[in-house]
């Protein structure tokens, strides 16, 4: 039988390897654990990607590309007037905004820093200045900061057709 240091010593590692690796949750739906939500298709988790996997996926797409995929991530905003999209932080900082496939379902408004796993269609586009302008609104920054915005910018997007929300 093991010893208490070498069943603590395994569990480490086997934490490490996943949040380093891909998340391999056993579970359909991680959202059930602590009262989580879950929105839109049910979808499998296994081999699930990380943050930092995402982050190298998008860093491969062009404008026109398109993935399908599942990962996980935190929360950074939500649409603050219906909950129709919410954007995450990739590792380096780039952020990507999250849509919600044919506005099926919508997010909590207050679900910023919780977990969540998605999953659907990355791509990359060129968002166009009117359309920044509107997801600011949505955002409620000031009307200074929308003034700002004068340029189509690089965007990386995120089409879900299934989200869990952990609590």
């Amino acid at each position: 039988m093991p010893n208490f240091k070498t069943l603590l010593t395994l569990a480490i590692l086997l934490a490490a390897g996943n949040f380093i690796f891909a998340q391999n949750v056993s579970a359909e739906d991680p959202a059930h654990e602590n009262g989580g939500i879950s929105l839109g298709e049910k979808f499998d988790i296994q081999n699930i990607l990380s943050p930092y996997q995402m982050e190298l996926k998008y860093g491969d797409l062009k404008p026109g590309d398109s993935l399908q995929v599942a990962f996980t991530a935190e929360v950074t905003s939500v649409c603050k007037n219906k909950g129709c999209w919410m954007k995450i932080a990739l590792p380096a900082g780039e952020e990507v905004m999250i849509k919600f496939k044919d506005y099926a379902f919508f997010v909590p408004k207050d679900i910023e820093s919780h977990t969540v796993f998605i999953n659907g269609l990355a791509y990359v586009e060129e968002m166009p200045v009117e359309e920044q302008k509107h997801y600011a609104e949505d955002a409620g920054l000031s009307p200074e900061e929308i003034a700002a915005i004068k340029e189509p910018k690089k965007t990386l997007l995120f089409l879900a057709d299934g989200v869990n929300i952990k609590k």
